[in-house]
């Protein structure tokens, strides 16, 4: 398994891409084939072979394709079909970054994953999949330089509004402070600020808080054995009423109960590490 993350060093890049990661799984690895890819409220643009698939299960649906394509903000889990070998290259875009950029589909999109024409969408004919990939493999700095060239003309080119302006400002708060404040932070009312936060990133604000708060709580539990944790004392850290109260919200997010959840260990955090979950 090879992995790495970079951050852009251009500020113009960084104020929409959050972070650039590589992952592949080589040819002979025993890895989990079908991990589980957990909500989040960023988007992904995927780079990869034009002739490599991808499958995309949730619920009843699925998508399925060949090369680059996008995740956009999810609430469900992804189920992920990595039974073969592959390596991607991939863009994190900050929470509600999409809505202010030339996108197809118009943002925002949730719970999608669709095609990408990645030449189309950077107005460049300099850009080549194949030998970009190539250089991700083993030169992750100069990677992340070409893609800082590469995206900055497209990212300079964006459309900022007021509601873009207040999501922006807002989403910092989101980890401290109760929903049900953040108007009277930012002097206006609570429904003009979650009317322009929707607009921006289709969720709710209490959608982004509680997405956030799964993530920090995988993250903790990606750090400790089963015999470690004790769910009632987790269910207090991170904000539940109680240990029943989070037993049904990981039910009705990753689909299973905490212990079935710890036994298991089956989302992509657990199954690619330490790459995956600053990817989040």
């Amino acid at each position: 398994m090879i992995n790495w993350l970079r951050t852009p060093t251009a500020p113009e890049v960084a104020k929409y891409v959050e972070r650039y990661w590589f992952l592949e799984k080589q040819p002979g690895s025993h890895s989990y084939q079908y991990p589980k890819l957990n909500p989040d409220p960023t988007g992904h643009l995927i780079i990869a072979p034009p002739e490599q698939p991808y499958h995309y299960e949730l619920d009843t649906t699925s998508a399925k394709g060949e090369g680059c394509h996008w995740i956009f903000p999810h609430t469900q889990t992804f189920r992920l079909d990595h039974s073969q070998p592959f390596f991607i290259l991939g863009i994190k875009f900050r929470t509600g970054a999409l809505y202010s950029l030339d996108v197809t589909p118009e943002q925002p999109m949730l719970d999608q994953v669709t095609a990408a024409d990645v030449n189309h969408l950077l107005n460049s004919e300099a850009f080549n999949q194949t030998a970009i990939l190539a250089i991700a493999k083993d030169q992750p700095d100069t990677c992340r330089d070409i893609l800082d060239e590469l995206l900055l003309p497209w990212l300079f080119n964006n459309r900022e509004d007021q509601h873009s302006k207040l999501t922006r400002n807002t989403l910092p708060l989101l980890a401290e402070t109760p929903v049900s404040q953040l108007g009277d932070r930012f002097h206006c009312s609570q429904r003009t600020l979650e009317r322009s936060f929707r607009r921006v990133t289709g969720l709710t604000l209490k959608q982004c808080q509680s997405i956030n708060r799964l993530e920090m709580m995988l993250e903790y539990l990606y750090q400790r054995d089963l015999q470690e944790i004790d769910w009632v004392e987790l269910a207090y850290q991170f904000g539940f009423s109680d240990q029943p109260h989070l037993i049904r919200y990981l039910k009705s997010t990753i689909g299973a109960t905490p212990n079935v959840y710890a036994k298991q260990r089956d989302l992509t955090i657990d199954i690619y590490g330490g790459v995956v979950s600053a990817i989040k």
